[in-house]
């Protein structure tokens, strides 16, 4: 079985085809700023990225008819389980006309349908940002007026669950893991027999490479009054964390400042993985510290400095495994691999506002 994977990021739209479980061709298409700045909306893209899909599969000497699939990013839809969904127009009319935030990923179901359908193979999204399946309690913020809400990295933390639990000899349903996704922005979530049952998301724990995490409140109110909300966006989202402490959000770069004798780097490099792991010891009272692992994986997983810091503090709640990378593009193509075997059922998006499916 041959699938194609489509994942549409800010600045690009990554491309993979998966033959089976081998990979046959991977690519990044870069769209230059000023390119992507020309449309007055995120759905307006929507023919430049599907044509870059199209042309890199044409190059790639890759016939669209011989694809038994396609799988694109869940986009910012209402909340949504786990799994896989049925791309169909009701999904794809929410995405167009109200996501819950503009975002490239949006992009990628109408992309992914508008190859499949006339090819008469199924179109389908993988753990959307939006999979909710926390606990009701897990709910509850301290204000009646806002409700914490599930929006995660949960593609690459499921799948990497789901890796880590094969490597165990064991189901994902029968585990309870703790995962941090260690990347741009940070997200920590409690994994219990299958569900993902909550979070830490990237604004309320840690801080990450740019942004700015849980920050006092009072001082956050104080800021609201004093610039505009543009202003106060970019501070905690874009120019947070180690942007705002150390004038740049690459890691490489913060540890080789810090390895290289930075005192201020590296306290600030360390903080982030004390943040970390904080946070994970959080979750951990979740599962009641029933815990078969801690996962680690991400961009930021590849360092063993931080990794490291990271092991020292939470090793005594349960072993920590460590699967560096996001692999969204192997992610999104092995879930659906799993539903054209048989092994997961896709399950129907219904939106009574967009109208009843009617996908293929």
């Amino acid at each position: 079985m041959r699938v194609l994977a489509v994942n549409p990021g800010s600045t690009s739209t990554k491309i993979a085809v998966y033959q089976d479980d081998a990979e046959l061709l991977r690519k990044s298409v870069e769209h230059r700023r000023d390119e992507l700045d020309a449309f007055a909306r995120v759905a307006d893209q929507y023919e430049l990225r599907r044509n870059a899909v199209l042309e890199t599969l044409s190059t790639a000497g890759i016939d669209v008819s011989s694809l038994s699939a396609v799988v694109g990013r869940g986009g910012f839809l209402p909340p949504v389980l786990s799994g896989a969904y049925i791309v169909n127009r009701a999904m794809t009319a929410r995405l167009a006309a109200a996501p819950a935030v503009e975002h490239a990923a949006n992009l990628a179901a109408p992309i992914a349908l508008s190859i499949a359908e006339p090819l008469g193979i199924p179109a389908f999204i993988y753990d959307s940002v939006a999979v909710d399946e926390m606990d009701d309690i897990a709910r509850i913020s301290g204000s009646a007026e806002v409700e914490r809400r599930s929006l995660s990295h949960a593609l690459n933390m499921r799948a990497t669950a789901i890796r880590c639990a094969s490597d165990l000899g064991k189901n994902y349903q029968e585990c309870n893991f703790v995962v941090a996704h260690l990347g741009g922005g940070i997200t920590l979530s409690a994994h219990r027999k299958g569900r993902l049952v909550d979070l830490v998301s990237d604004d309320e724990g840690t801080f990450s490479p740019e942004r700015a995490g849980a920050v006092p409140i009072k001082d956050v109110i104080r800021l609201c009054y004093s610039r505009d909300e543009a202003g106060v966006r970019s501070m905690f989202r874009g120019k947070g964390g180690l942007y705002s402490y150390l004038g740049t959000s690459d890691a490489q770069e913060v540890e080789r400042r810090a390895v290289s004798g930075d005192a201020r780097a590296a306290l600030v490099y360390e903080a982030m993985a004390y943040q970390v792991s904080k946070g994970l010891g959080e979750l951990a009272t979740v599962l009641e510290g029933k815990v078969d692992a801690i996962i680690l994986t991400g961009g930021i997983a590849y360092s063993s400095l931080f990794t490291g810091w990271v092991r020292k503090r939470v090793e005594f709640i349960a072993p920590v495994r460590i699967y560096p990378g996001e692999n969204e593009l192997e992610s999104l193509a092995l879930g659906a691999l799993r539903v054209l075997r048989g092994e997961e059922r896709a399950h129907e998006y219904l939106d009574a506002e967009y109208g009843a499916p009617a996908g293929p």
